[in-house]
């Protein structure tokens, strides 16, 4: 940018008022500088406060209680995080829009449940993953499914043109029967109202089916596609991230994480996360 320019972009920032050329480059360029933040670890420790986003909107990992406050996996590791940080924690509610702005505006510390992805990674960092995420093939106990070949002549509901559809149709066998449906809801309702013998939903869905439907004994037979939670911050929080990856290091080894996966996921933390 040449000095004319700065000029013309120093006379609309602030009207007719008359500048020197050097106040008006000189202001021009702090406003175009990046603006320095304090390190996170330790704005959180000198306000006893660190922020967590989360969904509240996302059984079993977030959700509002019968006592209208937030509940759920992510409600539990984020007060594992704040007790390693000895912090207060101040829940974020975010969505999937305007959770990633929220970060990069400091507005939250970190994020919960972020898949890691190319994409992502360029403009955050991740921990190491804290909650399993995965497709699964779900059905009543007493239906006999260990693998994709105990599929054959099953019936199998699923929303159609998903994830889930893709996944299942690559290992289905072919003498398997996949009914499609428009929506999420028309392939779960389907299998409790027992039009289909099988279902394929994220594990976040089963869990909740499993809580609510305990007479027809829905349980989870076999993973399909894993996509494990993180917990996202922005780029370069080096002391944080340590931080909350020795949490998460912690409450994997004491147990106290896989007691969490039992109560909101209803199976046990997988030994490869």
């Amino acid at each position: 940018m040449n000095a004319l320019s700065l000029s013309n972009v120093a006379n609309r920032l602030f009207g007719n008022t008359v500048f020197t050329l050097s106040v008006a480059c000189g202001a021009v360029l702090t406003m175009l500088a990046p603006v320095a933040h304090a390190d996170a670890l330790d704005s959180i420790a000198k306000s006893g406060v660190v922020r967590i986003g989360v969904f509240e909107d996302y059984p079993p990992f977030g959700s509002i209680g019968a006592d209208m406050k937030p509940v759920g996996y992510d409600i539990e590791m984020a007060n594992l995080i704040g007790k390693e940080l000895n912090a207060k924690v101040e829940l974020v509610q975010v969505t999937g829009d305007n959770r990633m702005a929220y970060l990069a505006d400091h507005k939250a510390d970190m994020l919960l449940s972020v898949g890691q992805t190319p994409e992502r990674a360029k403009v955050i960092d991740f921990s190491q993953p804290y909650a399993p995420y995965y497709l699964a093939v779900f059905g009543p106990k007493n239906l006999p499914v260990k693998g994709a070949a105990d599929l054959s002549g099953k019936t199998i509901s699923v929303a159609r043109g998903t994830l889930e559809d893709l996944s299942i149709s690559k290992v289905a066998p072919a003498s398997a029967t996949i009914k499609r449906f428009d929506d999420p809801n028309g392939a779960i309702s389907a299998f409790l109202s027992g039009q289909v013998q099988l279902m394929v939903v994220g594990n976040d869905v089963g869990a909740t089916i499993l809580a609510r439907h305990p007479a027809i004994e829905p349980e989870q037979k076999f993973e399909l596609f894993s996509s494990p939670d993180h917990v996202g911050m922005n780029k370069n929080e080096v002391r944080l991230m340590q931080k909350v990856d020795a949490t998460i290091e912690h409450a994997k080894k004491d147990g106290s994480l896989n007691a969490i996966s039992q109560k909101w996921l209803k199976t046990s933390l997988p030994a490869n996360l």
